[in-house]
């Protein structure tokens, strides 16, 4: 295939930004869509051009270090996929194809197509930690958890930090994230004694990050290459308001 690119290229946070338009010939349409930017950035190279800068890791939609608004879709046309795992066979011979990076506030461009996801690490770790007892590996049946919590618990867990949702939401909300690493843990009884300040915790590590407030926009799930669901969300405000009538938040070291 033979396609046109329109790349957003910024040289650093503070350069003011611009997409520039590339002409890429001889795309096969088994390769993926980082592999079509790694054919473009060698011949950008060869010819003694700056090439494109993008995040990538595994290549394997396992890391959630990928991230790239393809014609306006957070991680591109096809549901459940991630950019490194699209192929070129979802685009058509003479296809032109908009590559921009994701636009949050939370979100700042380090350069081109690369952002600095640092805040999902600051709520991370305003979660803090578990309290379980230590020693030896524990009996796999010594603390039943019903099925239904268990099955959602992992579901949550499946998320990869990639940002998807926040490049998606309208607000630039990172609610879905915050919820997902949140229900992972308020599922199962390792997490329930600090259940109710993590929540506080991260929610306002959250808000203290710049993401913007959610509003039910329902852009998230669609986006999230691991739909992630959008329940999820209210598991998090349902906590979050248990949490806020028990005072948790005014709770010593929380």
């Amino acid at each position: 295939m033979n396609l046109t690119l329109r790349i957003w290229r910024q040289k650093g946070p503070e350069d003011k930004g611009r997409m520039v338009t590339y002409q890429v010939d001889d795309v096969s349409p088994d390769m993926s869509f980082l592999e079509m930017l790694d054919v473009l950035n060698e011949r950008l190279i060869l010819a003694g051009e700056d090439p494109v800068a993008f995040d990538h890791d595994c290549r394997e939609g396992i890391c959630g270090m990928c991230g790239l608004m393809i014609n306006g879709d957070a991680h591109g046309p096809q549901r459940g996929t991630t950019a490194c795992q699209l192929h070129m066979r979802q685009f058509t011979d003479g296809e032109t194809i908009d590559i921009e990076p994701w636009r949050a506030s939370a979100f700042p461009v380090i350069k081109d197509l690369v952002v600095n996801r640092g805040a999902f690490d600051k709520i991370i770790a305003a979660g803090g930690y578990i309290t379980a007892p230590t020693g030896s590996a524990p009996e796999a049946h010594s603390t039943p958890v019903a099925k239904a919590n268990a099955d959602a618990a992992f579901e949550s867990a499946a998320c990869i930090g990639c940002g998807a949702c926040v490049a998606a939401c309208p607000n630039g909300s990172g609610m879905l994230f915050t919820a997902a690493k949140l229900t992972q843990l308020s599922l199962l009884p390792q997490g329930q004694p600090e259940r109710y300040t993590r929540v506080i915790g991260m929610v306002d590590a959250h808000d203290e990050a710049g993401f913007g407030g959610c509003t039910n926009a329902g852009e998230c799930t669609p986006a999230c290459p691991k739909g992630i669901p959008l329940n999820t969300i209210g598991r998090l405000n349902r906590d979050y308001l248990a949490a806020t009538a028990k005072g948790a938040g005014n709770t010593p070291g929380s």
